[in-house]
């Protein structure tokens, strides 16, 4: 018998398309490869430049993105930001 890893739902705002997306995944994923998978799944297309992009997390950036969800304390349904790291200029 083999032990399936029990993953939970996040939603990570993506700001760049103003939309949340939901994913399941495992405690132990890194906040790299969430951002990597909201990336992704919102912009449509593989090759983004991650460096460009933080991560905050109950309103604070996360720092260290080897750091893992259960690490952070992140629970069921916990809300993640995807955010460009530069800021955006407005006309």
């Amino acid at each position: 018998m083999t032990a399936v890893e029990a993953r939970i739902p996040v939603r990570v705002m993506v700001t760049d398309v103003w939309d949340q997306i939901p994913l399941a995944v495992a405690p132990t994923t890194t906040v790299a490869e969430l951002k990597r998978q909201a990336l992704t799944e919102a912009l449509k297309r593989d090759g983004i430049p991650l460096r460009d992009y933080v991560v905050k997390f109950r309103g604070a950036q996360v720092l260290d993105e080897g750091t893992t969800l259960a690490a952070l304390g992140a629970g069921p349904n916990s809300p993640f930001i995807v955010l460009p790291a530069r800021r955006q200029p407005v006309r």
